[in-house]
C-alpha cells in the first residue's frame, strides 16, 4: 500500500503545474463551502435568536384552532384554567423545558384622548415573560430598562404607535377592548416604556400586566390565550416539540379530538422561510463543490491516462496485474483529494478565526450592530472533508478502470 502511495505521489509531482491547479480548485471549493456554512449559519442563528428570544419563544401551546384564527385574536378559544394546569404539569415533567410564560392576547383601541388607533395587546407576567423571551427588555428604546417590564396600571407600547400618536413615557392613555360577551370595556394606563420592533417599524404589539388584561376583558377565570415555552437547548426543538405533543394528546374536546396544539417558532413566523432558504443555498453550495472536485479530478486523471498509455502498456507487459494499475490511479485521485481537503480545511478554519477576531457587524431589521461570530461544527467539517475525498476517488475510478483494462500490445504501439 505504501509503495502504491509513493509511486502515486511521484506521478503527481511529475506534472506539478497541473497538479497545483487541480489542488487550487479543490482548496477554493473547500474554502467557499466551509466559510459559507459558518457565516450563513451565524446569520441564521442570530436571526432565529432575535425572533425567538424577543417575541415568540421556542414553542407555543394553544387551544385547537387558535392559530388558524390568530389574526382575529379570538377570545372564545382561550385555554381554561384546567387546561392551563395540565399544560404546565406536562411542561414541568419535561427536562428539556427551561421556563414558560402564559399570555392573554387581544385586539383593542388605543387612545391618547385626542386620537384613536388599533393595537394588539399582550397580557403577560413580567418576570416569566422576561425569562422566556430574554431579549424583550433590551428592545426598550425609551423608559426604564431596569426592573419589571411592566407593572399594574402600566403599558409598554410599540415605537410605531408612540410616533404616530405623539405619546411618550409617563403619558396617560386609554385602551378599549371588547370582551367575549360583546361588551365594550376601557381602562387607563400610564406608558411605562416604548419598544422597537424586531424586524422593522411595522409592529403594533403592546404589553400590559396579565391581571390588567383579565380585568379589562372582565374574565371571571384565569384564562390564557397561549403559553410560550423556552427550551434549555434549542437544538432539541423538534424532539421536545414531539414529546410535548404526545404528553398533551390525552386532552380532548367533545368530539374526542386533541384540544390543544403545539407549534414551534417556525410554524408561527414567516422568517422560517428565510431560514429554509439559507439551508437550501447551503445544499446548492455543497453540490457546486462536488461538481468542482468531480470535474477537476476527472480531467487530471483522464489526461494522466492519455499521456501515459505507453507507460501503462510497459508495466502491464512486465506482469503488473490490472488491479495494481487500478490502485495506482485511484491512489493519485485519493492523494489529490486528501491534499486539497487538508489545505482547504486549514485555510477555512483560519479564515473563520480571523472573522471572529475582526468581529464585523450587521443590521437585522431594527436591531443594529449585531456582531457576526461564525462557527462551524466539527461534524460539518468532517462531513465536507469526507465528501471531497470520496468524490475525488470516484472521479478517478473511470480513468483508472480504463487504464487497468488496456491491451499491453496496443498500448505499446500507441504514439
Amino acid at each position: 500500500m505504501f509503495d502504491v502511495l509513493a509511486i502515486a505521489s511521484r506521478n503527481l509531482l511529475r506534472y506539478r503545474r497541473r497538479t497545483l491547479l487541480t489542488l487550487l480548485l479543490i482548496v477554493i471549493g473547500m474554502l467557499a463551502v466551509l466559510l459559507f456554512i459558518a457565516v450563513a449559519g451565524s446569520f441564521k442563528s442570530m436571526m432565529v435568536g432575535q425572533i425567538t428570544d424577543s417575541v415568540l419563544g421556542h414553542l407555543q401551546v394553544h387551544r385547537k384552532g387558535y392559530v388558524a384564527s390568530i389574526d382575529n385574536l379570538p377570545l372564545n378559544l382561550n385555554m381554561k384554567p384546567q387546561m392551563v394546569a395540565k399544560v404546565e404539569e406536562a411542561l414541568k415533567q419535561n427536562p428539556a423545558v427551561e421556563t414558560w410564560s402564559p399570555r392573554v392576547k387581544f385586539g383593542g383601541m388605543f387612545s391618547n384622548f385626542a386620537e384613536t388607533t388599533s393595537i394588539r395587546v399582550n397580557g403577560i407576567d413580567p418576570a416569566r415573560e422576561a425569562a422566556t423571551t430574554p431579549l424583550l427588555p433590551g428592545r426598550m428604546v425609551d423608559g426604564e430598562k431596569a426592573g419589571a417590564l411592566v407593572g399594574r396600571g402600566q403599558i409598554v407600547i410599540p415605537l410605531l404607535l408612540a410616533r404616530g400618536m405623539k405619546t411618550g413615557v409617563g403619558d396617560t392613555v386609554v385602551v378599549v377592548a371588547t370582551n367575549r360577551d360583546g361588551s365594550v370595556n376601557g381602562k387607563t394606563f400610564v406608558i411605562r416604556g416604548i419598544l422597537e420592533g424586531v424586524t422593522g417599524p411595522g409592529g403594533r404589539d403592546g404589553y400590559v400586566h396579565i391581571d390588567d388584561a383579565r380585568e379589562l376583558l372582565r374574565m371571571t377565570e384565569a384564562e390564557v390565550s397561549e403559553i410560550a415555552v423556552r427550551l434549555k437547548d434549542f437544538s432539541r426543538l423538534e424532539r421536545t416539540n414531539g414529546q410535548i405533543k404526545q404528553a398533551l394528546e390525552g386532552l380532548t374536546n367533545k368530539e374526542g379530538k386533541p384540544a390543544l396544539e403545539v407549534h414551534s417558532w417556525a410554524d408561527l413566523s414567516p422568517f422560517a422561510n428565510l431560514a429554509r432558504m439559507i439551508d437550501l443555498m447551503t445544499l446548492f453550495i455543497k453540490i457546486m463543490l462536488v461538481s468542482i472536485v468531480l470535474v477537476a479530478v476527472m480531467n487530471v486523471m483522464i489526461m494522466a491516462v492519455f499521456e501515459r498509455i505507453r507507460e501503462i502498456g510497459t508495466i502491464a507487459a512486465i506482469g503488473t496485474p490490472p488491479s495494481r494499475i487500478l490502485s495506482l490511479f485511484l491512489a493519485e485521485g485519493l492523494m489529490l483529494g486528501l491534499a486539497g481537503t487538508v489545505t482547504g480545511m486549514l485555510l477555512s478554519l483560519a479564515a473563520i478565526f480571523g472573522i471572529n477576531v475582526w468581529k464585523p457587524t450587521f443590521n437585522f431589521g431594527q436591531q443594529q450592530n449585531l456582531v457576526m461570530a461564525p462557527t462551524i461544527a466539527a461534524g460539518d467539517v468532517l462531513t465536507i472533508a469526507a465528501l471531497v475525498v470520496v468524490v475525488a476517488v470516484i472521479a478517478s475510478l473511470q480513468p483508472a478502470w480504463k487504464a487497468s483494462r488496456m491491451d499491453p500490445i496496443s498500448a505499446l504501439r500507441h504514439v
